[in-house]
């Protein structure tokens, strides 16, 4: 039990720190990847405000969009 305590407490740190220091590697998805976190429209300052990525360079694709999930593993 005590392992499945720590082991929640570290993703719950790794997770925070990674919304402290969401940067350009979170926001490194593949065009083909991305999922849409905004709406026709939606203004970069407002695709931020929402802890997005902002990307108006690959066209065809979202612009606002979900970052990179970071994959933790607890081993026992």
């Amino acid at each position: 039990m005590e392992h499945k305590v720590f082991c929640t407490l570290v993703i719950t740190m790794i997770l925070g720190l990674s919304l402290l220091t969401q940067g350009e590697d979170t926001c490194n998805v593949e065009p083909k990847k991305r999922v849409n976190c905004g709406w026709p429209g939606v203004t970069e300052q407002e695709c931020l405000d929402k802890k997005c990525c902002f990307d108006t360079t690959v066209p065809n694709t979202p612009w606002c969009f979900s970052p990179e999930a970071i994959e933790t593993e607890c081993i026992f």
